[in-house]
């Protein structure tokens, strides 16, 4: 992504990799509803999944490059829109070239930028996980659905992030056009977005029917969505030389909250009850709202004096 996307892009560039988590999740009810259906087995159902992840292997060997100018399918005016220096930057770069003195890996945790970026990407996604392992246990408890109405209804809180993961995209890339400020166009968007995310889970507990909650967690939902490309933006606006590095470190960070969050609103809601999950969420987006102020995107000092 470092290397394919135009500077004036890498947001929405950046929006439309990360856009298979919140389609994924769209649909993932139907589609595990519908297999379980059909076959009657939960292990036939992964079986299948899994031989369509091989499919996608083999496809995405054949048609992946690392580089725009090593794809027949690029031509030279797009190849050169993808290098122009025109409206760079100061902190920007078009090309990742090799590091003149390399650093090591945990390098990573000396940088206050990307560390805060990973933790704010963290609470993104402990926000993303409840909505995804618990929703459906919750409308059973709380509203006495049955699985047969869990398929449609599952995927109403993913329904607005389909779209914002990709609008959110073109607003950071708008906002570095106008404001010349990488800070505004990636941090900025991120506090705002999660502070709208965690009003809308506080207020989740004090609505009691079905159709406000579900859309409240929509709503909420497609707001942490928002800045989903802002997070991996960072990284490559930081270290593009380091974005496969860092970008890893960032995600093992990141998906840590894949375990701690059905772990820890497991123990909420048998502790407290179903209204304490939604508030810890809020508290999870109110953690990264803080440390994404402190994310300063763009090449650090030492990289653009070199």
């Amino acid at each position: 992504m470092a290397n394919w996307a135009a500077p004036p892009e890498k947001g929405f560039a950046a929006s439309i990799g990360v856009a298979g988590t919140p389609i994924g999740a769209l649909l993932t009810a139907p589609v595990a509803v519908l297999l379980l259906s059909v076959t009657g087995n939960w292990r036939v159902t992964f079986v299948i999944l899994g031989c369509l992840g091989i499919l996608w292997v083999l496809l995405w060997s054949r048609i992946f490059t690392n580089r725009p100018d090593d794809n027949p399918h690029v031509g030279k005016p797009e190849l050169e829109f993808i290098r122009s220096s025109k409206d760079l930057l100061a902190n920007e770069t078009t090309l990742v070239e090799a590091e003149s003195h390399p650093e090591p890996w945990y390098a990573f945790f000396r940088s206050l930028t990307l560390i805060c970026n990973a933790i704010g990407y963290f609470a993104f996604q402990y926000v993303n996980f409840l909505i995804l392992t618990w929703t459906p246990k919750y409308l059973q408890d709380q509203f006495h659905y049955q699985l047969g109405a869990l398929w449609y209804l599952g995927m109403i809180p993913w329904i607005g992030a389909v779209f914002t993961v990709f609008i959110g995209g073109r607003i950071s890339d708008a906002l570095r056009r106008r404001t010349g400020s990488l800070w505004i166009a990636r941090s900025g968007l991120a506090v705002g977005s999660l502070l709208l995310t965690a009003v809308c889970f506080l207020i989740i507990p004090a609505v009691g029917n079905v159709a406000g909650v579900l859309v409240l967690m929509a709503v909420g939902n497609a707001l942490n969505f928002l800045p989903n490309s802002v997070y991996w933006a960072v990284v490559i606006d930081t270290e593009p030389a380091k974005a496969g590095t860092y970008g890893g470190i960032t995600h093992f960070i990141t998906n840590i909250a894949t375990v701690v969050a059905p772990t820890l609103t497991g123990a909420l809601v048998q502790s407290y009850g179903y209204g304490a999950m939604f508030v810890a969420a809020a508290i999870a987006a109110v953690v990264g709202m803080v440390a994404m102020v402190f994310v300063r995107p763009g090449r650090r000092r030492a990289h653009a004096a070199a």
